[in-house]
């Protein structure tokens, strides 16, 4: 079953190449084989962990719209089409040979290798035992020759006690960054850690409580988040297509249908696996070069699994409509949204895990290890760029923990040392900041923020300029497939 499951992740890398970039097969021949290896990486000539700079010489800038516009259709153009599913998740836009702007749906564009990759899923879905995961899978193939998700979405949703799991077809839209609207194609074959999900699952019931804890006044924290929240844990066997591309995800939290998440909550995905291997070939030679040296000690990979998953969770706790009649919060903060709600995800779930802890609900790690492992955590992210969402939080996380006193750093060692109770006052004070800004729908007081905290300054730049020159990578890279699983003996 699991051999079925990645021939069809593989067809979604293939279809992934293709909006990404393009036919990769001239491309790749052409290049040396360390050119080649970088460039499968990346899906395309453009370095995805660099601000897309192209790597080779003679290659333009990476096309905002990727492959799903023509490169040389501009927005007012694509305002000014009437076409009735121009905006759709699922549609290309294309000329036709008069030279005018037409929508092609995926399911007609990639009709042979949909239908293949749908074979696979049927294939699989014979062999399942499990009653859920058949029914997903069937619905999943159908979905991929249909272009209609939704179905498979609510069975997906329904799934509980499935051991094995599949993310697969077009999800994630930031491959446009023309104008967000469409899907890129992806897949992660998954193997469910029943007994870490248990323990996870216990953690939900502490939400409301948690909300009411809020250290914000009372007005902004009257919304109740859900309870219902799915969250389990995963070993991934396979990546394929966008989520495969430049940076490896390590937690996901899916669907992304409003309609569905409304009716049936939504999942989020804990890779344990990936965090492991970011955790031992990153974040420890990350602390070893800049955490001191008597607290690296507090850098445990229980505490790293925590502060991720955390992450994932807080988005459901604080404020989603303004108090003041600016509508939503997303509406009102407009471009900052994304900036502001990770960065919100962040400290509030460093806010969880401390008052669980004083619960005596972890007992896996010392609080401590948390908030050591938490800021060594903030290194890691910030070298992904300063220019995205999770950037920009990183770094305004950062500097407002270093006005705090958080952190002190020895001029003489280049080390950071964590102060334990500075860093949750800092803690506190950055999440009333945050939801008082979000409630307030303070698009003025946001930009100001971003503005002037969400940046690099030198000092920092030089530390992280250290961590190349030690040699400690930005982003792993897995060696991956049937062969290296072992499933091409049975």
């Amino acid at each position: 079953m699991l051999v079925q499951l990645i021939r069809a992740s593989e067809i979604m890398d293939t279809l992934f190449w293709l909006q990404a970039y393009g036919d990769p097969g001239p491309f790749l021949q052409g290049l040396s084989p360390e050119a080649r290896r970088f460039a499968e990486i990346n899906y395309g000539p453009w370095d995805r962990l660099n601000a897309d700079q192209p790597f080779l010489p003679g290659v333009g800038p990476k096309p905002p719209g990727a492959r799903f516009y023509p490169e040389d259709m501009t927005k007012e153009e694509f305002e000014r089409a009437e076409l009735p599913a121009k905006k759709d998740l699922y549609t290309y836009l294309r000329r036709d040979t008069a030279g005018k702007l037409v929508v092609v749906p995926y399911r007609e564009a990639h009709r042979e290798a949909l239908g293949k990759a749908a074979g696979l899923l049927e294939s699989a879905a014979e062999l399942s035992r499990e009653p859920n995961l058949t029914r997903y899978l069937k619905l999943r193939a159908l979905a991929l020759r249909s272009d209609d998700y939704q179905p498979s979405d609510m069975a997906w949703m329904d799934m509980k006690d499935n051991s094995i799991d599949v993310v697969i077809g077009p999800i994630e839209t930031y491959e446009d960054q023309l104008f967000g609207y469409k899907a890129g194609f992806e897949a992660y074959v998954l193997l469910k850690d029943m007994e870490w999900s248990r323990r996870l699952a216990h953690y939900a019931q502490f939400l409301p409580e948690l909300q009411r804890g809020l250290p914000v006044p009372e007005r902004y924290k009257q919304e109740s988040p859900g309870t219902d929240s799915d969250l389990n844990a995963y070993d991934v066997l396979y990546y394929a297509g966008h989520c495969n591309s430049g940076s490896k995800t390590i937690a996901i939290n899916l669907p992304n249908d409003e309609e569905v998440q409304l009716k049936k909550g939504s999942r989020r995905l804990q890779l344990k696996n990936a965090m492991r291997a970011k955790f031992d070939r990153i974040l420890v030679p990350i602390a070893r070069e800049l955490i001191a040296e008597d607290q690296q000690k507090h850098i445990t990979f229980p505490a790293f699994f925590g502060d991720t998953m955390f992450h994932e969770v807080a988005h459901g706790l604080g404020i989603k409509n303004t108090l003041n009649g600016r509508g939503t919060v997303r509406e009102a903060i407009k471009e900052h949204y994304s900036a502001l709600e990770e960065g919100k995800a962040d400290i509030l779930g460093l806010y969880m895990i401390t008052r669980l802890h004083e619960k005596g609900e972890l007992k896996d790690a010392e609080l401590m290890d948390y908030y050591t492992t938490f800021m060594a955590g903030i290194f890691r992210s910030v070298r992904f760029g300063a220019s995205s969402a999770h950037g920009k939080a990183n770094m305004i996380r950062f500097n407002f923990f270093a006005e705090r006193g958080a952190f002190s750093r020895d001029p003489q060692t280049g080390r950071y040392r964590v102060d334990l109770q500075k860093m949750r006052e800092a803690m506190d004070a950055l999440s009333e900041k945050i939801l008082t800004l979000q409630g307030d729908g303070d698009y003025e007081g946001v930009a100001a923020l971003v503005q002037q905290m969400g940046v690099v300054k030198p000092e920092l730049q030089a530390d992280l300029d250290r961590l190349g020159r030690a040699g400690i990578p930005v982003d792993v890279v897995f060696e991956q497939g049937i062969e290296v699983l072992g499933l091409d003996k049975l």
